[in-house]
């Protein structure tokens, strides 16, 4: 199977994965000069491709890189962003500075992965009742604590 990439501009960069057992591909900063982040400023960073999923069974996710999230506290707005197998437009990653130490992406920056998972077209049905279960309506923390 194939993810059809597109580069919008002439410096975008092709994700791939870093190692054979990576499951995410890096995605790169297409943007022409440094953006710095103070804490709690945020960012749209483009990336300067666009995908083609080969299927509507699948969908394309935008992770945190773990790096920039744990050493400089570079999180994503939505936490996970959700791109849908009709979308041609350019992927683009939100970005916050959740600590309070500067943060300055750079051109070229990997800024995020690219995750691609199956989804589940399920069609919602609305009822009456639903059926039980042990656990019912408990929610947060109904479990106990371990």
């Amino acid at each position: 199977m194939e993810l059809k990439i597109k580069k919008l501009r002439e410096n975008a960069q092709i994700p791939f994965r870093a190692t054979a057992g990576s499951a995410g591909m890096d995605l790169y900063a297409c943007i022409d000069e440094p953006v710095t982040l103070a804490l709690g400023e945020k960012a749209v960073i483009p990336t300067g491709i666009a995908i083609a999923l080969p299927s509507p069974e699948l969908g394309a996710f935008v992770f945190a890189r773990s790096g920039l999230a744990i050493k400089h506290g570079i999180g994503l707005l939505n936490a996970v962003g959700v791109i849908d197998s009709d979308y041609r437009g350019e992927v683009c990653v939100g970005v916050i500075n959740q600590l309070s130490e500067p943060y300055t992406i750079n051109p070229g920056e990997r800024i995020a992965q690219l995750v691609i998972l199956p989804v589940s077209l399920i069609e919602p049905v609305e009822v009456d009742e639903l059926d039980e279960t042990e656990r019912g309506a408990g929610g947060f923390g109904s479990t106990g604590k371990n």
